[in-house]
């Protein structure tokens, strides 16, 4: 299997972590005391620990040291461990508060976003495994991880503490909507048959691949959330059963 890289341009790419990652640290510095101990759609993080995860991601991103010293403490048998990362991302800051962990997000972006423009090629070229997708072990290039989901992780959590405090997310075709169109792209060439999909809201457009397919029409974040692998509105039926990663 050929490892999974970009659909994304590097200028794309970087402009939408930008952006990402501002949405992200404006929503954290907004939230009050009670905010961030509600549970979220991640049954074994509260907001604070959502948070938490989504501070250690950037903070990997930010520093060579730092990366290097998490992808270590993350690896077994050579390969790094997903779920291993996350969990030490958030034992470390387990005494942190959630205005603490917003600051300190806020003040790092901008190097996370500086960290992975300047990643070389020689490093984006590399390979890993990403993890199981659609029940395959799947490889990516470093480049995708770098480009894509560096910034679909923290967007899908910024949806997550919204939907986990009751905002309303701040949503724009010219971001969410974009990083909604490389969603849409890689799951249709995940699945490669015939569909017709209208999404609906900010975020949302139209997709068809050939004539014979089914129609699709759901909310632009409902698609999301559920290639995703989160509960949704809606059945899944053969094509929303494809997953997507985050």
């Amino acid at each position: 299997m050929k490892p999974r890289t970009s659909a994304l341009d590097r200028r794309t790419a970087m402009r939408l972590a930008a952006t990402e990652y501002e949405r992200c640290g404006v929503l954290m510095q907004s939230l009050d005391r009670d905010s961030w101990s509600e549970p979220t759609i991640c049954p074994q993080w509260d907001v604070r620990q959502m948070a938490a995860h989504m501070l250690g991601m950037v903070e990997m991103a930010a520093s060579i040291r730092e990366g290097g010293r998490q992808r270590r403490a993350a690896t077994v048998r050579g390969d790094l461990d997903i779920d291993r990362l996350t969990a030490l991302q958030v034992s470390e800051r387990s005494t942190w508060s959630g205005p603490e962990i917003g600051r300190r997000f806020a003040a790092r972006a901008p190097k996370a976003v500086r960290g992975r423009r300047m990643t070389p090629g020689f490093i984006r070229r590399r390979t890993m495994i990403g993890g199981v997708i659609n029940g395959v072990e799947e490889p990516w290039t470093l480049g995708y991880l770098i480009d894509v989901i560096l910034t679909r992780d923290p967007w899908m959590h910024r949806l997550d503490i919204c939907d986990a405090v009751n905002l309303t997310p701040q949503l724009s075709a010219d971001h969410d909507g974009v990083i909604v169109a490389d969603v849409v792209s890689e799951w249709a060439d995940r699945h490669g048959k015939e569909f017709s999909l209208h999404l609906t809201g900010p975020a949302g457009g139209t997709w068809t691949a050939g004539t014979a397919g089914p129609r699709v029409e759901l909310d632009a974040i409902d698609f999301c959330r559920v290639i995703s692998k989160r509960p949704g509105p809606v059945d899944l039926t053969e094509l929303l059963s494809t997953e997507v990663p985050y």
